[in-house]
């Protein structure tokens, strides 16, 4: 057997560089490149490996660990989990920093490969500086915090584990089903150690995507169940956008007259102007999704997790309203008590429409989507044009964004409060795979470094943040690192001076308003009830070398586009906007967990009413 005596880094970063995955036929260069902070536990052992110009791995500085995990997902989410990057930090704090990101990428079923620096694996110096011990268990480290969040962890003890770690790692990275966080810790001592390992390990080795279709039992039972019902209804998910099942999912609608509904992963699979497509389904949906998914008399999930709010917490459907689900995903498919159908989605659309066509089977449906979808229109045309005496609606500014200034064919990106409700409502995509919304976990601080993931996959394409100032200041230090790399995006910072989103939701409830706006703390009150604090956000930006700009008034941000798009660097937009101006409601519900006793009243009563809420509907 010939073998080569390399470090266990060397051979890992070898590995990487011969991966490919082939999708329909064309092969894809599978990892992109690294992105890290190098600390004393990674910087000479696998910063080693990297800084060898013998592989092929771009390398990129991070700003913050958790910041640089969420660009590898943004680009691996933007590629349509065709191509990952992987992402590396030193022990304790910047292992722990990408915890958060790890879940977030388990949550949204991206692939990303987290390389965490470990403590010693031969024990000597030890404890070494930032190592967490355990008192009962020596191999418990802090890097078993990913355990949860991971859909494959491994820990590289010996050199020679890394042959079956890697290929298992690679297994789950490229799994249509299982994909997610992938966690190699790799102790500070062993990156360093040599073996004679076998070249046959780094040849180069082509993952494939292997589509699997229905059975003809399968087919036969999924078809009768649809050729029984009269008004059913699609919820495209994200598996459809993964699967390039958008044609095959069109072709199905319009042959049988059937309507969708998106998911936030789901949106832009079709373009926003199909006749059948609704909008956003559920809590964050549109009146048009919202009100043919209730009246309908059989749901369709295809592709999807079925979350609380794309189910609008199990009561966007009549209670006794059949499911059935199509799925690579067992777990998935399974939901909300499912009849679950295990297949791809281009696959199973494009069978399912042969056979439902030899039945001559069609919706019992004549105008109803299309009165709903006309009805929506004219809400949006009411939303886009409020107008308030003291100052912007946040409604009325996503709209000029979306209808005037933004390229129909720009990348558009959203993660927490109340924007990815917002823009999965109004904003029309018209063009494939550009709507990019973390909404599997709500990650505050996903956005701008998303965005920059976003760019890194498609750089042809303008790429715009929607963020709000609370998820902006959670984590926004990925910024420097855009300008860093020549990397333009445009930061649309709507700012309302607070946790806007939530302050809604805890209003709503009927709880005073409390610790949700950022305001000064008030002596005479001892709380957070002094004025709003005065953020000029347009100035951060241009202290890091990005180009601010301010925008107060519709009139001032259609002024600034076309600097804007004339503009090679990052720019970023504060517009003020008010706050409670955010889209909500339209017959969707959300349970949440409120208080059954309170000194108020009206908590109470919005406890009993959840109570009663939740009585009616679906309880698995």
């Amino acid at each position: 057997m010939e073998t080569v005596r390399l470090t266990m880094s060397q051979a890992l970063v070898k590995f990487l560089d011969n991966q490919y995955l082939n999708f329909d036929g064309e092969e894809i260069k599978f990892v992109e490149g690294v992105i890290g902070i190098f600390g004393h536990g990674i910087v000479v052992g696998l910063g080693e490996a990297l800084e060898d110009k013998s592989h092929s791995l771009k390398f990129i500085q991070g700003k913050s660990e958790q910041g640089m995990a969420h660009i590898a997902m943004g680009f691996a989410k933007q590629k349509k989990r065709r191509q990952i990057m992987a992402v590396t930090s030193s022990i304790g704090p910047g292992a722990l920093n990408m915890v958060t990101a790890a879940g977030t990428a388990t949550a949204n079923r991206i692939p990303v490969l987290f390389l965490p620096a470990d403590s010693y694996g031969n024990r000597q110096p030890d404890p070494v500086l930032q190592q967490i011990e355990n008192s009962f268990d020596h191999n418990i480290t802090a890097n078993d915090a990913f355990k949860p969040v991971s859909k494959y962890w491994d820990r590289i003890a010996r050199p020679e584990q890394l042959m079956s770690a890697m290929i298992n790692a690679m297994r789950v990275l490229t799994s249509p089903a299982d994909t997610g966080a992938v966690t190699i810790c790799l102790p500070q001592d062993v990156q360093g150690e040599a073996y004679d390992y076998p070249v046959e390990f780094f040849e180069k080795r082509v993952h494939f995507n292997q589509r699997r279709c229905l059975d003809e039992a399968a087919l036969s039972r999924l078809a009768a169940r649809i050729s029984q019902a009269k008004k059913p209804f699609i919820i495209c998910g994200g598996g459809v956008k993964y699967s390039e099942a958008g044609d095959a999912l069109n072709t199905f609608c319009t042959e049988f007259s059937i309507p969708f509904g998106e998911t936030q992963a789901g949106k832009s699979t079709l373009p926003a102007d199909n006749e059948f497509n609704l909008g956003g389904a559920g809590v964050t949906g549109t009146l048009s999704a919202n009100r043919i998914a209730k009246d309908a008399d059989l749901i369709i999930g295809i592709g999807t997790r079925l979350n609380d709010f794309c189910t609008s917490s199990k009561s966007a459907y009549r209670y006794d309203v059949e499911m059935v689900t199509i799925n690579v995903n067992d777990m998935d498919a399974y939901k909300m008590n499912a009849a679950p159908f295990f297949a791809d989605a281009k696959l199973a659309l494009q069978q399912l429409t042969v056979e439902l066509k030899k039945q001559g089977y069609k919706s019992a449906y004549k105008t109803e989507y299309a009165d709903a979808k006309a009805e929506w229109a004219k809400e949006l045309d009411r939303l886009f044009s409020i107008e308030k005496a003291d100052g912007l609606a946040q409604s009325t500014v996503l709209g000029v964004l979306s209808r005037d200034l933004v390229e129909k064919d720009s990348i558009v990106v959203s993660a927490s409060g109340s924007l990815p409700s917002d823009c999965q409502r109004v904003w029309n995509t018209n063009s494939h795979n550009a709507y990019h919304a973390e909404y599997a976990f709500s990650c505050m601080g996903y956005e701008v470094a998303g965005a920059i993931g976003a760019k890194l996959a498609e750089p042809e394409r303008e790429v715009y943040v929607m963020v709000g100032d609370g998820g902006f200041l959670m984590l926004h230090t990925e910024l420097v690192t855009a300008l860093q790399e020549g990397i333009k995006i445009n930061i649309v910072l709507l700012d309302n001076s607070g946790f806007q989103c939530i302050h809604n939701l805890q209003r709503s409830q009927g709880i005073p308003s409390f610790a949700n706006e950022f305001r000064y703390r008030e002596s005479d009150t001892d709380r957070l009830t002094g004025d709003t604090l005065p953020i000029n956000f347009a100035k951060l930006a241009e202290a890091y070398g990005a180009k601010g700009f301010e925008a107060k008034s519709v009139e001032e941000l259609k002024s600034l586009f076309p600097e804007l798009k004339k503009s090679k660097t990052l720019n970023l937009i504060d517009v003020k906007v008010l706050p409670g101006t955010m889209t909500e409601g339209y017959e969707a519900w959300w349970r949440v967990g409120t208080a059954q006793v309170s000194s108020h009243p009206e908590v109470e009563k919005a406890a009993e009413k959840i109570a009663e809420k939740s009585s009616q509907i679906k309880q698995f």
